[in-house]
């Protein structure tokens, strides 16, 4: 048997202070995880997780040290960024208990869930999926990943974003509404989780449109920054 054309090489994001990669599978991501952020959206209360998917390539790897280049996507004129932090699952599980979901943990980053928020907005209004608006090209932009024994106390991480210089987002990540251990476990119960999948756990409140030369920020403690430039 032979591929009809030449198969590309998998997304991958790069491990801090290695020379190795993480191979993607699949991206997921939490909507509404932080209270604030559920407010400043319209909506109160510790509802039940949701998720959505972006396409594994969709990733946007930005070095430490160095300014990643984002082209500003077509059919939008709202582009919205969000910070969040990025949990990379190591092994293969399903219905996963909460108080086994941390050892399913490969590591942590730094990550942007960039949201055409106007096409996003639509769908909604039309019931329709999310796809347009969450899952284009280079929609997630991410700093490398830290493995998780060099990680301390990750739940108390404070995280943030600025825009040229200017504060947008900061909050903590004690403030998540459905914990990274509680998240695995809703998950795990829709999907096999794979080896080589990212979760974007959700954003804090403050996001906002973007615009081409602007310069975002995003950081996490003990996770380092990363630095995009929109083109």
């Amino acid at each position: 048997m032979a591929y009809v054309f030449d198969v590309p090489l998998p997304a991958s994001v790069p491990v801090i202070g290695t020379d190795e990669v993480f191979p993607v599978h699949r991206i997921y991501c939490v909507g509404r995880n932080y209270a604030e952020h559920a407010k400043e959206m319209g909506h109160t209360g510790r509802e039940a997780p949701f998720f959505f998917m972006k396409p594994a390539d969709a990733v946007l790897p930005v070095l430490p040290g160095i300014v990643g280049e984002m082209p500003y996507p077509s059919m939008t004129a709202n582009l919205h960024h969000e910070v969040e932090l990025v949990v990379a699952i190591g092994k293969n599980g399903s219905n996963i208990a909460v108080a086994d979901a941390a050892q399913y943990v490969w590591g942590y980053a730094v990550g942007l869930d960039m949201t055409r928020r106007d096409l996003q907005q639509q769908a909604k209004e039309q019931g329709r999926p999310w796809c347009t608006g969450k899952g284009f090209d280079f929609s997630a932009p991410i700093a490398p990943i830290y493995p998780v024994t060099g990680i301390n106390d990750i739940e108390h991480a404070t995280i943030h974003l600025d825009v040229n210089g200017q504060q947008r987002q900061h909050s903590d990540i004690a403030q998540l509404i459905w914990s990274v251990s509680e998240v695995i476990a809703h998950l795990s119960q829709y999907f096999v989780l794979k080896a080589g999948d990212l979760i974007f756990t959700g954003t804090p409140a403050g996001v906002a449109a973007v615009v081409q030369g602007d310069v975002l920020t995003a950081g996490i403690t003990g996770l380092g920054e990363l630095k995009l430039k929109l083109i």
